[in-house]
Order: C-alpha cells, then sequence, then structure tokens
C-alpha cells in the first residue's frame, strides 16, 4: 500500500502549487527534505484510515422483524458497537428465507418488504463493507416473524379478485375509479360456524368491506367494493386477507398479495363501427374507459365472413383498421384491448366489444352458381340414362300401341301371267291359294 499512498501525496503535493519545483532542480533539491516528511504523513494518514486486513466484521444486534401492516413487515437491527473501522463505510447483505428467497443489500439499518405472512416470514443479515468488498463479511444474524394462530385447514382457500375502472363523475383530476371483487371458498377443516371477513391494503390505506354474498351455509364468500383507492394506473401490490371466526376453532387468516396488471379487466373499446366502401372495408373504435391515454394499448380485431365462415384476427397498435374483401358477404366485428408494456407490465386481454354487421347476406354471385348447375344437370343425366337402362322405365313410362288382331296369319299370292299371241291383246290372271290351314275369305274385296 505504501506506493499507491505516495503516488497520491505526491499527486496532492503538486497539486497544491509545487509542480515549479519540477522547472528548478536546484530548489526542488533544498525543499526534498520537507517532500520526503510530506509524504510519510500522508502514508500514515492513509494506513491509519483503512481497515485491518486482519479485522473481521461483527454482525448485527438487535435484528428484529414486525409485521407492519396487512402483509408487510419491518426488518429492523443496529451496528455492531464493537466494531471499530474509522471511516469506512459499513453496508448490509440482507436474505429472505421465506415465503420467498430473496437477496438483496441496503445502506440503511432497516427494510420494508411486502410478503404474505400467513406462513410465516423469517430473514437474515450480516455486515460488509459498502466501499471495500475484498474484506470478509460477517456472520449472519437471523430473526423470524411465526404464523398466525389458528387451526390447520379452517382458512379460506381459491382466494381470487379482479379489478374494473369505472368512469366517476368527478373532478377531471380523478375522472376514473377502480371497483374491486373477490371470491374465495371456506375451509375444508372449518366448522360449521365459521364466518369470513376480507379486507384489503394499496399502499398507505386499508378499507374492509361488511356486505358480502353467501353460500349455501351462509358463510361470506365473496364482496365487491364499487369504488376503492386503488390507483388505476399503479404499480403497488395489492394485499388481500380473509380472516374468519368461530366459538369451536381459531381460525387461520389468509392473505395474498396481487399484481394489478394480472387482475386488471380492461374494458372493451367503445363505439366501434364498421362500413365497406368498395373492396375495403374500414374499422374504426375509440379507446377503453381507463385512467392510461390513448397510446397505452394495444388491440385485436376479429372478423367472421358469414360466407366462407372463416376467422381473421389482426393485432394493432391504433384504432383504426382497413381491409381488402373479396366476395359479397356479410361480415361480423369485434374488438378488444390490452394494456401496452409501454405504459404497465403486459396483462390480460380484455372482454370483446358487442358483435356488429356490416355488409350484404351471403349470396353467391350468378357467375359462380352457372358452373356449379351445368354440373349438377349433367349429374342427373347420367343417373336417369342409367336408371332408365337397367329398369327398363321408357318402356313402362311409353308402352308400344297394340296393332288390331287378325285371323290372317299367313296369305300367299300368285301370279300367272298369261299372254296370248297377239300383242295388242294381253290378259292377265291371277289366282288366289289358300293355304289349307287357314279359314275363308269372306266378302274380299279389291
Amino acid at each position: 500500500m505504501a506506493p499507491l499512498f505516495f503516488r497520491k501525496g505526491l499527486r496532492a503535493f503538486l497539486k497544491k502549487g509545487h509542480v515549479t519545483l519540477l522547472l528548478f532542480p536546484v530548489d526542488f533539491i533544498a525543499m526534498a527534505p520537507t517532500l520526503l516528511i510530506l509524504v510519510g504523513a500522508a502514508v500514515v494518514l492513509g494506513a491509519a484510515l483503512l481497515p485491518d486486513k486482519n479485522c473481521s466484521l461483527l454482525p448485527p444486534v438487535n435484528f428484529t422483524i414486525h409485521a407492519g401492516g396487512l402483509a408487510q413487515v419491518l426488518l429492523r437491527w443496529d451496528p455492531n458497537p464493537d466494531q471499530e473501522l474509522g471511516t469506512v463505510k459499513l453496508g448490509y447483505h440482507v436474505q429472505i428465507h421465506a415465503p420467498e428467497d430473496e437477496d438483496y443489500q441496503t445502506k440503511n439499518t432497516e427494510s420494508t418488504r411486502v410478503a404474505p405472512l400467513h406462513r410465516g416470514f423469517s430473514a437474515s443479515v450480516r455486515t460488509v463493507t459498502w466501499e471495500e468488498p475484498s474484506l470478509p463479511a460477517s456472520s449472519w444474524v437471523s430473526a423470524e416473524l411465526p404464523a398466525p394462530p389458528g387451526s390447520p385447514g379452517t382458512s379460506a382457500a381459491n382466494l381470487t379478485c379482479s379489478t374494473n375502472t369505472v368512469a366517476s363523475n368527478g373532478t377531471r383530476a380523478r375522472p376514473y375509479h377502480v371497483s374491486l371483487r373477490c371470491a374465495w371458498r371456506g375451509g375444508a377443516e372449518a366448522p360449521e360456524d365459521t364466518q369470513y371477513f376480507l379486507r384489503y391494503r394499496y399502499g398507505a390505506r386499508t378499507e374492509e368491506w361488511r356486505r358480502y354474498s353467501q353460500d349455501a351455509r351462509r358463510r361470506n364468500v365473496a364482496c365487491w367494493f364499487p369504488r376503492t383507492v386503488i390507483d388505476g394506473k399503479g404499480r403497488d401490490w395489492l394485499a388481500v386477507q380473509v380472516s374468519g371466526s368461530s366459538a369451536r376453532a381459531a381460525i387461520r387468516p389468509y392473505d395474498r398479495l396481487f399484481a394489478l396488471q394480472a387482475i386488471d379487466h380492461v374494458n372493451p373499446p367503445g363505439n366501434v363501427t364498421a362500413k365497406v366502401q368498395g373492396r375495403h372495408l374500414h374499422v374504426h373504435w375509440e379507446k377503453p374507459v381507463s385512467a392510461f391515454p390513448g397510446h397505452c394499448f394495444d388491440y385485436e380485431v376479429r372478423i367472421h365472413s358469414a360466407r366462407k365462415g372463416y376467422f381473421q384476427t389482426e393485432k394493432m397498435t391504433t384504432n383504426e383498421f382497413t381491409t381488402t374483401v373479396n366476395d359479397i358477404s356479410k361480415y361480423c366485428i369485434e374488438v378488444r384491448a390490452a394494456v401496452s408494456s409501454v405504459c404497465r407490465e403486459g396483462g390480460l386481454w380484455g372482454e370483446w366489444s358487442p358483435v356488429i354487421s356490416v355488409g350484404d347476406e351471403a349470396r353467391k354471385p350468378w357467375t359462380e352458381w352457372y358452373p356449379i348447375t351445368l354440373v349438377a344437370a349433367v349429374c342427373l343425366a347420367f343417373i336417369a340414362s342409367l336408371t332408365c337402362r337397367t329398369c327398363h322405365a321408357w318402356t313402362k313410362l311409353f308402352p308400344p300401341v297394340p296393332a288390331p288382331k287378325s285371323h290372317i296369319k299367313d296369305f300367299a299370292a300368285t301370279v300367272n301371267y298369261e299372254k296370248s299371241g297377239s300383242r295388242e291383246t294381253e290378259s292377265e290372271v291371277i289366282s288366289y291359294v289358300e293355304d289349307p290351314g287357314l279359314e275363308g275369305l269372306e266378302d274380299l274385296v279389291f
């Protein structure tokens, strides 16, 4: 360490105006004893200010943990009075063991943490140097906050909560307020006479509600706060506790922390409109009722084509959407929103807006019906022809016309020509020979 402090002392000495010594070697030589004395004093002083490497840090004393509020604890300790380190600054390394592991450092001798306490809380702390990390830390000291009293299985279960922003009739400074709904289920081992009560804390404010919804056993299992102190744009944790009472057993309380972005039900966009112009479909809407400004929302548009039966879903950050439509159809449109990660940690999508319809009913142009009709006609003609050949349907539908019945089964005519010698006169003799098997002809006239 001596060379380091020698350099520091020399540098400080030169900054005080003695740089001219370098220009005058004679004066510098004359002042050499004084310079050596100053440098030696700086080295001794620096060594006195440094902690002894062989000296270990001592742990804090009087370490305590107190419940400072609903799901909130205060950790407090004091520096060890026997610790001697001169001007070296001390720091503290804190470890949270339960209900969840956490590790951090602080210069203060107290720390406030937010955590559910129905299972208890425990932590440890040790001393460290804030500017000299090479010095070994002290040993740990620990403290514990026990779990609240109560019989196992009697606490409320399945606690869920949700928030929603509602337009307010108040001042412009607070045009919105937040409502809170919570529900839970009674403990499996809770006696029949158990009754539950809920309270919540946001920031430094705690509220308890006295109007509840009840189950078949007349137990309180849900409540609704129409107006709360919750900030619609806040980032603090929401702490909720359900406690209980019974004449037969001690009911263990149950508390839980909620991140607002995880339970906030974003309202649907308002005034959704749509129109078809030519081959384009235009959709427009307004931002949801919310304390966040318009640029803090992401949107999802879902379009259903009644003709083709398909859904088209598009995501965007603006409050309008245009798409091309290629056919005559009726379109059903709905929009939903979520708070963007630009303004808050990503959360849940809100509810869909009411469905609106635009466009004509599902009709096919005649140019599309014509090929279908032609194919159907050809198929029907082929089926009819095949049926007629197989079942002789044509003969049954158009039977042949019956001919008049005749007793003449056969008739033979023999013509004999006899010619005389004279060319002027010719005689023709026709003789008819009746088949012996036929009946005689009567009144045959030619």
